[in-house]
Parts: structure tokens; C-alpha cells; sequence
């Protein structure tokens, strides 16, 4: 049996960032959290490329026009949906996150899905600083994964 092991070494790789600008507090520490930690891995800033879209259920759609340029190693969606009065939380949080799971796998390029779906603004902030770091450090497992299986699958050929 083979076991397929990777490090966390960032520096070879591209990664896209998806933030929307609503709930802007939260996203921002999103977003810092989340390059801290890229950077910590060995992301060069000049491999990040940053998106700004208006809310969450506008970053399905640029994570995969993103994927189809084949230019990233993995994606990274940043939003917060803080529950409101009305439905509209459900169809915010639902719909985004099943676009960024179907641009995943419609793509094959992964996707670290930073969308906080949270009950009040309190719980958004208290989760941002992990919550961004966390999603850094998928995208580079994730990347760096998929390579290494890749890498195995041409070695067997």
C-alpha cells in the first residue's frame, strides 16, 4: 500500500480568493485571518489573486469562472450570512454553500468554503480569525493533495 502524505508548503502554489462585502466587519477579518495564514505557509502575496463580490450568492459563479481558467491551484469563498428576521437567511446560506460545493466539484478544483452562517453578529466575530485561518489551510492541503495523487496516479501509468 502506498500512503499519499503532504507537508503544508504553500510555496508553489496559486490560490484564488472569493470574499463578498456584506456583513463587512466579519468578512474582513475573514480575509486577513485567511492571508495571515497563506503567507505563514509559504503563499507568496503576489499568488493571491482577490476577489470582491457583493454578497454570498454572488461567489459561486467567480469561484468557477476562477476554476475554468486553470490558472489556480485552489479557491477560497469568504462571506458571512447572520440571520435576519426572514427566510431569506435559509436561502442565502443553503444556495451559497451548494454553489461553492457544485463549482468544486464541477471544476475539480477545490474549494475552501469560508461562508459563516451564523445566528448574530457576535458569533460571526468571534469566529473569524479561525474560521479564515481554517480555510487557508484546506486550500493548501487540498491543493497540495489532489497534486500528490495526481503525482502517484502518473507514477502507476
Amino acid at each position: 500500500m502506498k500512503y499519499i502524505k503532504i507537508n503544508l508548503d504553500g510555496r508553489h502554489l496559486r490560490i484564488g480568493i472569493v470574499q463578498s462585502r456584506f456583513n463587512e466587519p466579519v468578512v474582513t477579518g475573514l480575509l486577513n485571518a485567511c492571508v495571515s495564514e497563506l503567507q505563514k505557509y509559504g503563499v507568496d502575496a503576489d499568488a493571491i489573486d482577490h476577489v470582491s463580490v457583493p454578497g454570498a450568492l454572488e461567489i459561486p459563479v467567480v469561484l468557477q469562472t476562477m476554476a475554468h481558467t486553470q490558472k489556480y491551484d485552489a479557491l477560497i469563498a469568504i462571506g458571512a450570512v447572520i440571520r435576519g428576521e426572514t427566510y431569506h437567511f435559509e436561502v442565502v446560506a443553503n444556495e451559497s454553500c451548494r454553489g461553492v460545493m457544485d463549482a468544486t466539484l464541477q471544476t475539480g478544483v477545490p474549494i475552501a468554503n469560508g461562508i459563516l452562517t451564523v445566528n448574530t453578529d457576535e458569533q460571526a466575530l468571534a469566529r473569524t480569525t479561525e474560521k479564515g485561518a481554517d480555510c487557508a489551510r484546506v486550500a493548501i492541503e487540498m491543493a497540495l493533495t489532489l497534486k500528490a495523487i495526481n503525482a502517484a496516479a502518473r507514477e502507476r501509468s
